[in-house]
C-alpha cells in the first residue's frame, strides 16, 4: 500500500474518531463543566494515557513495529508472529503486576501528578478514586496497542484506525446513561473509560484473528529478539516523548493555578488533537512500518522520498489548521463547549490556551514525521536524548511563564509549544547530518506556496470573522452554523489558493493514493 493511500486510511477514520470525540467533549464540558470535579477526572484519565503513550504508543510500538518488518520481510509470517506472541506474553508479565501496584499506590501517585489538588481533600479523594476505576485501561489498551502494530505491519490500517471511536462512544453513553445513578458525572465517565479499553481489546484481537495473524497465548520466553525489543523499547520509555512527558508536566503546573485551569488545558489541547491526530498520527503509523521494510530491502532512496512526502503531506495541513487555531480560538471554544456548567469565563481562558497550543501544531507534526527516520533504523538513544532536552526546555520555560509572569494556564500551554519546535528542530539537524534525510527541492518549493496558501486564507478567516461575529457570539445552532461555514470558506479559499499555486495537483492525488506493490528485500527471503 502507498504511503498516501495508508495516511489516508488512517487519516480518514481518525477523522470519523476525532468527530466522535468532539461530541463526547461537548457531554463532559457540559455535564462536568470546568470546575473541580472536571479536574479530579481529567487527571484521573491522564494517567492511563500517560502510560500507554510512554510503553504502549510510544517505547513499545517504536520498538516493536521495525522488528516485526524485520521478521515479517525476512523470515515470513509465522517467525514474524512468533516473535508478536512472545512480546504479548512479555507485555502481560510486565503490564499486570504494575498496574495492580499504581491502583495500590493511586494516592502518592495522584499526589505527584498533581500536587496542587491536596489542598482540597474532597476534590484528591476524588482523583484517587476515579483513577483507580480509569486504571485498568492501560491493560487493556496495551495489549490492543501491540495488535496494532501487527495489524499495521500486514498493511491492515483501518481496523486500528477506527478503535478510538469506541473509546468516545463507550464514554458518551457511560456518562448521559450512569450519571443520574452515580454521584457525579466523574465516577460515570471513570467507569466509561475502563469499558472502553475492554471493548478496544475486544474489537482488535477479532480483527486479528479474522487477519490470520491472531495472539495465542505462550509461555513468556526472553528470546534473542524479546531482547532487543527491551533493548530498543527502554531508551524511548525513559525519554517518554517530549510532548507525552510534557504534558503530564502541563498538568502539575497547572493543578499549582486556579480551579478550571485543568480543565482548560484539556479542552483547549482537544481541539489542537484534532488536526495533529487525524494526519500527524496519520503519518507516524503509516511511515514507520513502511520505511522499516524499505530500509531492510536497502531501498534508501525509496525511503528518503517517502520522507519528503510524509514532511510534505504534515506541512500541507498543519500550517493552515495553526491559522485556523489562532484566528477561530475563541468562536470556536464558545460554540462548542460554552453550554451547561461551562460558562463565559471558562471560554476565554480555554481560548487563550488553544491559541498557544496552536503554535506548536506544525511542529508536533514534523515530530510525528521525522521520529519514523530514527525509530525504522532501530535507534531509539537519538530521539530519547532529544526529548529529554526538550523537556527540561519545557520545564524551565513552564517555571518562568507560571511563576514569573501572570500568564497562567496560557504559560503552560506556550511552554508545550516552544519545547515542541526544540524537539522538532534537533530532530531534523540530526537526520539532515547524517544523511538520512535531505529536503528535496519539491518540498521547499510546495512549503513556499504552503506558506502563501495559508496567509491568503488567514486574510479570508479574518473578514469572514467581522462578518459573521455576532452569530459566532452565541453558543447555539445558529453559531454552530456559522462556524463550519466559516471553517468550510476558509477551506475553500485555501483549496483554490492551493490549486492555483501548484500545491495539490488532481494527478498527484490518483498516484499517492494507488496501491503500489509489495518492497522486496535485496536477499532471498521466505514468501509471508
Amino acid at each position: 500500500m502507498s504511503l498516501g493511500r495508508s495516511i489516508a486510511t488512517v487519516g480518514g477514520f481518525t477523522l470519523l474518531s476525532r468527530l466522535v470525540g468532539f461530541v463526547r467533549d461537548i457531554v463532559l464540558s457540559a455535564v462536568l463543566g470546568s470546575g473541580p470535579i472536571a479536574d479530579a477526572f481529567i487527571v484521573a484519565f491522564k494517567l492511563p494515557n500517560f502510560f500507554r503513550r510512554l510503553f504502549a504508543e510510544g517505547a513499545f510500538s517504536a520498538a516493536f513495529v521495525p522488528l516485526f518488518a524485520r521478521a515479517l520481510q525476512g523470515e515470513g509470517r509465522d517467525a514474524a508472529l512468533t516473535f508478536a506472541r512472545q512480546a504479548h506474553a512479555g507485555l502481560l508479565v510486565v503490564l499486570v503486576p504494575f498496574s495492580l501496584l499504581m491502583m495500590v499506590a493511586m494516592p502518592a501517585v495522584v499526589w505527584l501528578l498533581a500536587p496542587g489538588l491536596s489542598g482540597d481533600r474532597s476534590i484528591f479523594d476524588l482523583a484517587v478514586t476515579f483513577g483507580r476505576i480509569t486504571f485498568p485501561y492501560l491493560v487493556f489498551i496495551s495489549l490492543a496497542s501491540l495488535y496494532g502494530g501487527v495489524l499495521n505491519g500486514i498493511d491492515r490500517f483501518a481496523e486500528v484506525a477506527f478503535t478510538p471511536v469506541l473509546l468516545n462512544l463507550a464514554m458518551i453513553g457511560t456518562v448521559l446513561g450512569l450519571t443520574p445513578f452515580l454521584p457525579d458525572a466523574g465516577y460515570a465517565a471513570s467507569i466509561g473509560v475502563a469499558l472502553a479499553g475492554l471493548l478496544q481489546w475486544i474489537w482488535l484481537l477479532w480483527s486479528c484473528a479474522r487477519e490470520g495473524v491472531g495472539m495465542k497465548w505462550v509461555r513468556p520466553r526472553y528470546t534473542e529478539r524479546v531482547r532487543r525489543l527491551v533493548q530498543l523499547a527502554t531508551p524511548v520509555a525513559i525519554g517518554g516523548g517530549a510532548q507525552q512527558v510534557g504534558s503530564m508536566l502541563d498538568v502539575v503546573w497547572a493543578s499549582l493555578l486556579p480551579a478550571g485551569s485543568i480543565s482548560a488545558l484539556y479542552y483547549a489541547d482537544r481541539l489542537m488533537q484534532l488536526p495533529l491526530g487525524v494526519i500527524g498520527i496519520a503519518i507516524g503509523t503509516a511511515l514507520l512500518p513502511l520505511l522499516s521494510r524499505q530500509l531492510r530491502a536497502g531501498a534508501e532512496e525509496a525511503a528518503m522520498a517517502n520522507q519528503n512526502r510524509a514532511i510534505e503531506f504534515g506541512l500541507l495541513f498543519s500550517l493552515p489548521s495553526t491559522v485556523a487555531l489562532l484566528i477561530l480560538a475563541v468562536p470556536m471554544i464558545r460554540v462548542l463547549f460554552e453550554h451547561g456548567r461551562f460558562g463565559p469565563d471558562d471560554t476565554v481562558r480555554t481560548a487563550a490556551a488553544l491559541a498557544a497550543f496552536a503554535v506548536g501544531l506544525p511542529a508536533f507534526m514534523l515530530i510525528k514525521a521525522l521520529t519514523p527516520g530514527f525509530f525504522a533504523r532501530e535507534d531509539t538513544r537519538t530521539p530519547l536524548y532529544i526529548a529529554l532536552a526538550a523537556i527540561t526546555a519545557n520545564v524551565g520555560m513552564n517555571a518562568v511563564f507560571v511563576l514569573g509572569t501572570s500568564l497562567e494556564q496560557v504559560g503552560i500551554a506556550l511552554s508545550s509549544s516552544l519545547s515542541g519546535w526544540l524537539n522538532a528542530l534537533l530532530l531534523a539537524g540530526v537526520l539532515v547530518q547524517r544523511r538520512h534525510w535531505l529536503p528535496d527541492r519539491r518540498l521547499v518549493s510546495r512549503t513556499l506556496r504552503v506558506v502563501l496558501a495559508a496567509a491568503g486564507m488567514s486574510a479570508a478567516l479574518v473578514g469572514g470573522l467581522v462578518v459573521l461575529g455576532p452569530a459566532l457570539a452565541r453558543p447555539d445552532l445558529l453559531g454552530v452554523v456559522a462556524l463550519l461555514g466559516l471553517c468550510a470558506g476558509g477551506g475553500l479559499v485555501y483549496g483554490g489558493l492551493g490549486a492555483a499555486l501548484g500545491v495539490v495537483k488532481l494527478s498527484e492525488i490518483r498516484t499517492v493514493l494507488r496501491r503500489q506493490p509489495a518492497v522486496r528485500p535485496a536477499g532471498p527471503t521466505e514468501r509471508p
